[in-house]
């Protein structure tokens, strides 16, 4: 009798509990997801409303106009296809420069791989600062230059830690013997057997590189003068931030004015969700290994 009171007691607890972080987790996703949905909606909504605070849960006075301007600005569509090559660019050399380097540390007979694997992991805990960073890069006349963006960052130690674990630890050992059995040599072992093994991880790393390298504003603030060069992470800096925005205003009536300037405010919303786009379309094709790649890095890692 006890026992049972005891479990409808308990089940009256976990219904409780899952009823309260039910509600707890929706406001908490409540909190987190209306900010982004407000600036789906006022992309979409006339600018008028959006600047009278009339627009909450739909858009209302269905416009365009920030996405018509949005494609007459010139500063954002050479930023936006200078962000697409230096992301995909940067991605892909990071990518072999990580498998280049893990392989041959993840191998046994690799003498001088825990020398290696030292020196690279104080890199990772030590450097020189800002001042002497901007003095190499400049010293390598990479200032000013496109290739700022990928060859200072052509490898992250820490990708490389985990495509080495994965090598050393994520894949069985008879898989390789029987490839060196069969006669194959370490970069057969390497092409055919062991990197159709890690696509998983490489999804992972692969999207964690191109996230960090299209949200880069860093890196063109300090090397990049050019607004040829610039990519679109310093357009929506000076947008959002900054307030630059080139409107070719001049000679405009009072009116025509103030309705260019509630313009370029639906602007900003409008260039936030052009941002994402690329990133929004590339998970899907990652999301299959992201999860696995993930896990794996955690048990193996």
């Amino acid at each position: 009798m006890n026992n049972a009171s005891n479990g409808l007691k308990n089940s009256r607890a976990d219904k409780a509990f899952y009823l309260f972080n039910g509600i707890f987790m929706l406001v908490i996703f409540l909190l987190f997801a209306w900010p982004l949905w407000f600036v789906v909606i006022a992309s979409f909504s006339d600018p008028n409303l959006v600047q009278i605070g009339q627009v909450w849960l739909w858009p209302r006075g269905f416009h365009l106009d920030g996405y018509e301007l949005l494609v007459q600005y010139p500063d954002i569509l050479r930023g936006y296809l200078n962000s697409i090559i230096y992301t995909t660019s940067g991605t892909a050399l990071n990518i072999v420069m990580t498998i280049c380097a893990a392989f041959p540390l993840s191998r046994m007979d690799f003498v001088p791989r825990k020398f290696f694997t030292i020196f690279f992991i104080i890199t990772m805990y030590f450097g020189g600062g800002l001042i002497p960073y901007f003095l190499q890069v400049r010293g390598l006349g990479l200032y000013n230059n496109p290739l700022v963006f990928i060859i200072p960052s052509a490898i992250s130690f820490g990708n490389v830690l985990i495509l080495r674990s994965f090598f050393m630890c994520g894949i069985p050992k008879g898989i390789e013997e029987a490839a060196v059995i069969d006669g194959a040599n370490s970069f057969q072992l390497l092409v055919k057997v062991l990197l159709p093994l890690t696509k998983p991880v490489l999804a992972v790393l692969v999207l964690y590189n191109a996230v960090g390298r299209w949200n880069d504003f860093f890196t063109p603030l300090i090397f990049i003068q050019n607004r040829n060069l610039i990519p679109l992470q310093t357009v929506l800096r000076d947008i959002l931030i900054v307030g630059n925005i080139d409107l070719s205003i001049t000679g405009l009536e009072m009116e025509a004015l103030v309705q260019k300037l509630r313009i370029a405010q639906t602007l900003r919303y409008s260039v936030i969700i052009v941002s994402t786009v690329p990133l929004m379309l590339a998970y899907p094709f990652v999301q299959k290994h992201f999860v696995k790649g993930v896990m794996l890095g955690a048990i193996k890692g």
